[in-house]
């Protein structure tokens, strides 16, 4: 479900319009979050460290509301719920875009986290399903970099405007902190700094639980 945005009286209509015309309407940002408490809490659990911070991504997506905003025809709608297409990696090196369904419940989401990584790794190709609806981020890991800054591949001909979340390779220091880079882009029209740093307080919250 979605619900249209009273365009006329938002404080932000200005914006949308100077940014909805930029051939690259999209700004990134990458920093550093610790996921030490997240990391003992997935071994706990026993369960993917993957799937355990990609749910509490996802959590805090679904919990900032810009964040669930997307253009359709030059109109702003606000999804009531936003679901994840993340790259997964098959063994010969390819990879696949998913289609996971958002939930709360965080034995949920894995179980249909779980269930979308085996039907990936056992096709081929990039496309191997339909994406009907765009409430969605473009998610991905590059576990093997610990990345300053990143960028993403983009036809600007193409009408987007889901945010891009990765994250880089975890890293331990001295101390036994552990951290990880977490790069976002975002459509410049729809959300400023301020509204990324929403997401990053409220994710890194989720990840100290």
């Amino acid at each position: 479900m979605k619900t249209l945005l009273d365009l006329e009286n938002w404080p932000r209509k200005e914006h949308f319009l100077f940014f909805k015309q930029f051939e690259e309407p999209f700004f990134g940002l990458t920093v550093e979050i610790d996921c030490t408490k997240a990391y003992a809490t997935a071994k706990q659990l026993r369960t993917s460290f993957f799937v355990y911070y990609l749910h509490k991504t996802i959590v805090a997506v679904n919990t900032i509301e810009s964040f669930r905003y997307r253009i359709v025809d030059d109109s702003i709608y606000i999804y009531d719920s936003i679901d994840v297409s993340a790259t997964i990696m098959r063994e010969d090196q390819t990879f696949g875009f998913s289609l996971i369904e958002y939930s709360p419940d965080f034995e949920v989401f894995s179980a249909n986290t779980f269930k979308e990584i085996e039907r990936i790794q056992n096709t081929s190709g990039l496309l191997t399903r339909e994406f009907p609806n765009d409430n969605l981020i473009h998610f991905s890991a590059i576990p093997w970099v610990n990345f300053t800054s990143l960028s993403h591949a983009r036809s600007y001909t193409f009408p987007d405007s889901c945010p891009k979340i990765s994250f880089g390779k975890m890293t331990i220091g001295t101390d036994g902190k552990r951290t990880m880079s977490i790069s976002i882009h975002a459509h410049h029209g729809l959300m400023d700094g301020f509204h990324v740093s929403q997401f990053l307080n409220c994710f890194q919250e989720l990840m100290n639980q």
